[in-house]
């Protein structure tokens, strides 16, 4: 099994990256994903998000407010730290579950773990290769105006709050330009999935 670590900014086509790579065969794990499955209704994790920052994060069907989570936490660096402390010990174990499931069913397969904050939550796993999707400022200040319907202030906001480019590419042992065409991203991410084939290739015959 080859553990392939996905990550870039909101906006930045990671997406568009991980599924060329599914549809090329490899194994997708959001962290996304994993993170609304711990905050399912009735779940550990929810109850104990309630019982640190209030039941009032809670609606009537027992569901997270996410809309008044993300208001209470952008405003409140430490509830943010109290949220990210119940919530990432529980997305790593659920992640390292599903990895294992991945390598049990394929001992050969190319799992992509994506983690949009990879480099801020400081995520140490056994990667194989660290891939960071990377456009310039203003195009991802445009997607998210144009497919997310902020207004630019929000945009800028958001990609301040996150890693720098430098940040994200100190840890990156590929970097893909997601700035052009579609057709420019998916030629890279063919031939990041040639490059990790190939070194499958090479270390069953080592």
């Amino acid at each position: 099994m080859r553990l392939v670590g996905l990550t870039g900014g909101i906006a930045s086509g990671k997406s568009t990256i991980a599924a060329r790579l599914s549809e090329l065969g490899a194994v997708h794990i959001d962290a996304d994903r994993l993170a609304r499955e711990i905050v399912e209704p009735g779940s550990p994790v929810l109850g104990r998000i309630a019982a640190a920052l209030g039941d009032e994060l809670l609606q009537p069907d027992g569901t997270l407010d996410r809309a008044a989570l993300s208001a209470r936490v952008f405003a409140d660096p430490g509830a943010l730290e109290t949220l990210n402390a119940i919530t990432h010990p529980a997305v790593r174990a659920l992640s390292e579950q599903r990895i294992e499931r991945a390598k049990a069913e394929d001992p050969d397969a190319v799992v992509v773990y994506d983690v949009p904050l990879l480099v801020e939550a400081k995520v140490q796993m056994p990667w194989d290769l660290i891939v960071v999707a990377e456009a310039p400022a203003e195009t991802r200040i445009g997607r998210m105006i144009e497919l997310r319907g902020m207004t630019r202030a929000q945009a800028e906001q958001r990609i301040a709050r996150q890693a720098s480019d430098a940040e994200r590419r100190a840890v990156a042992d590929v970097v893909i330009d997601t700035g052009g065409t579609l057709e420019h991203t998916i030629a890279q991410v063919d031939e990041l999935w040639a490059r990790l084939r190939s070194a499958d290739q090479a270390s069953s015959r080592g």
